[in-house]
């Protein structure tokens, strides 16, 4: 099993960290895992992406120039990234910040509007792990276990009292995500 995988966004919408979150849960299930962020120097509100590439087997390069799954948060990232899924891949994306739905034809595609779901239950700052919910539905490459214990990695100990919260919202996004029209 191989996943790689690019999650694409605005900064301050926990792209690195979801993918942060997703790269650490694949070490605690002993599998290879590379994590690459990329970033304009705007960060908040600027364009933020990561790749993450878990694997049972080594992991050659973490640099790609196509990708298995793309979850894309915004129409920037969807312009940039669309033509890069291969063929047969998966794009999952917020129908929040996506005016100009996907268009291609050889990829399965998924919408799950996240973004509304996390603020309707009055939990916005748990978009990303809603996201990283659907994501886990489609691809279970890591157990929701794992990402828990992740979380307790990543997070500041002042913030463990919210990982209850992002927990409800990784099993939300599973439960919203569907295919696109």
């Amino acid at each position: 099993m191989k996943q790689e995988i690019i999650i694409a966004g605005f900064g301050g919408q926990g792209v690195l960290s979801m993918g942060k979150i997703l790269a650490y849960s694949g070490l605690m299930e002993n599998k290879e895992v590379t994590w690459m962020p990329a970033y304009g120097p705007e960060q908040r509100g600027g364009t933020a992406n990561v790749t993450v590439i878990v694997s049972d087997e080594r992991i050659s390069s973490p640099i790609l120039s196509k990708y298995d799954t793309a979850i894309i948060l915004n129409q920037p990232s969807l312009e940039k990234f669309e033509s890069k899924i291969k063929p047969g891949g998966i794009l999952i994306y917020d129908g929040y910040g996506i005016i100009e739905p996907p268009t291609r034809k050889d990829i399965r595609i998924y919408r799950i509007d996240a973004m509304d779901a996390a603020t309707e239950k009055g939990m916005a700052k748990t978009f990303n792990m809603v996201v990283l919910g659907g994501l886990l539905k489609l691809c279970p490459i890591v157990s929701i276990e794992s990402v828990i214990k992740a979380l307790h990695k990543t997070l500041p100990e002042r913030h463990h009292k919210l990982i209850p919260m992002n927990e409800e919202a990784i099993r939300m996004g599973m439960e919203i995500i569907k295919e696109a029209e």
